[in-house]
């Protein structure tokens, strides 16, 4: 039982609101002493686990950037620079996006991502577009955040498959050979794939088309 004075460690400095990263540690080093572990093998294992898990600490880094660029008016600046440009709306930001979006995942670029691109970028973009000839409701406003992020999701997900050595690629031909059926190549599978995402494109187009619509309408019976 003594081996579990981690988890008790763990009770204890959570509870008191201790720094976490202090609690866990040393948790592990009191678990690997009372259980005969030298400690400069318990050292040795508490590092081999932080570098097979260091990409996690990636995302830290990015919430962290983004978190910083946005106080110092990010949004702001990426708003007011879209309603700028003369012919610009919010269908016509966001269908570009999501262009740009499933090239870069048919060509297994890291580019988007709903708190890299999205929230900082993408959707003051769109916003600013949409705002220049009056304020959008809070309905509007909600409806626009919620179709600015589906066009992450339209490029990444019907984009991705058209490269061949993706994870969804593999997982379809996975998925074949375990219902017997073999001889699927990976350019067969991304061959298909690509009329879906010319698909999609067109039909996230069509959307954004039809919210421009729905904005101008809005903002006419507003304005009367």
């Amino acid at each position: 039982m003594i081996k579990l004075i981690g988890i008790l460690l763990i009770i204890i400095g959570f509870s008191l609101k201790l720094d976490t990263i202090m609690v866990v540690l040393l948790a592990g080093i009191a678990t690997g002493l009372v259980s005969s572990i030298d400690f400069l093998e318990i050292l040795s294992i508490l590092g081999n686990a932080f570098i097979s898990t260091r990409y996690m600490t990636i995302l830290l880094l990015t919430l962290a950037t983004v978190g910083l660029l946005e106080r110092n008016g990010l949004r702001e600046r990426a708003a007011k620079c879209i309603a700028m440009l003369q012919g610009a709306t919010c269908g016509k930001v966001l269908t570009v996006y999501v262009i740009i979006r499933t090239i870069a995942a048919a060509l297994s670029l890291r580019l988007g991502g709903h708190v890299q691109f999205i929230r900082p970028l993408v959707y003051p973009m769109a916003k600013g577009a949409a705002e220049k000839n009056g304020k959008l409701s809070k309905e509007l406003d909600e409806e626009l955040k919620s179709l600015a992020n589906s066009m992450e999701n339209y490029g990444n997900f019907y984009g991705q498959n058209v490269f061949i050595a993706s994870s969804g690629v593999l997982l379809i031909m996975g998925t074949f050979q375990e219902l017997g059926i073999n001889g699927l190549e990976a350019y067969n599978i991304a061959k298909a794939s690509f009329p879906m995402a010319i698909m999609a494109i067109v039909l996230a187009g069509i959307r954004n088309y039809m919210f421009d619509k729905k904005i101008a309408k809005k903002q006419v019976n507003t304005n009367e």
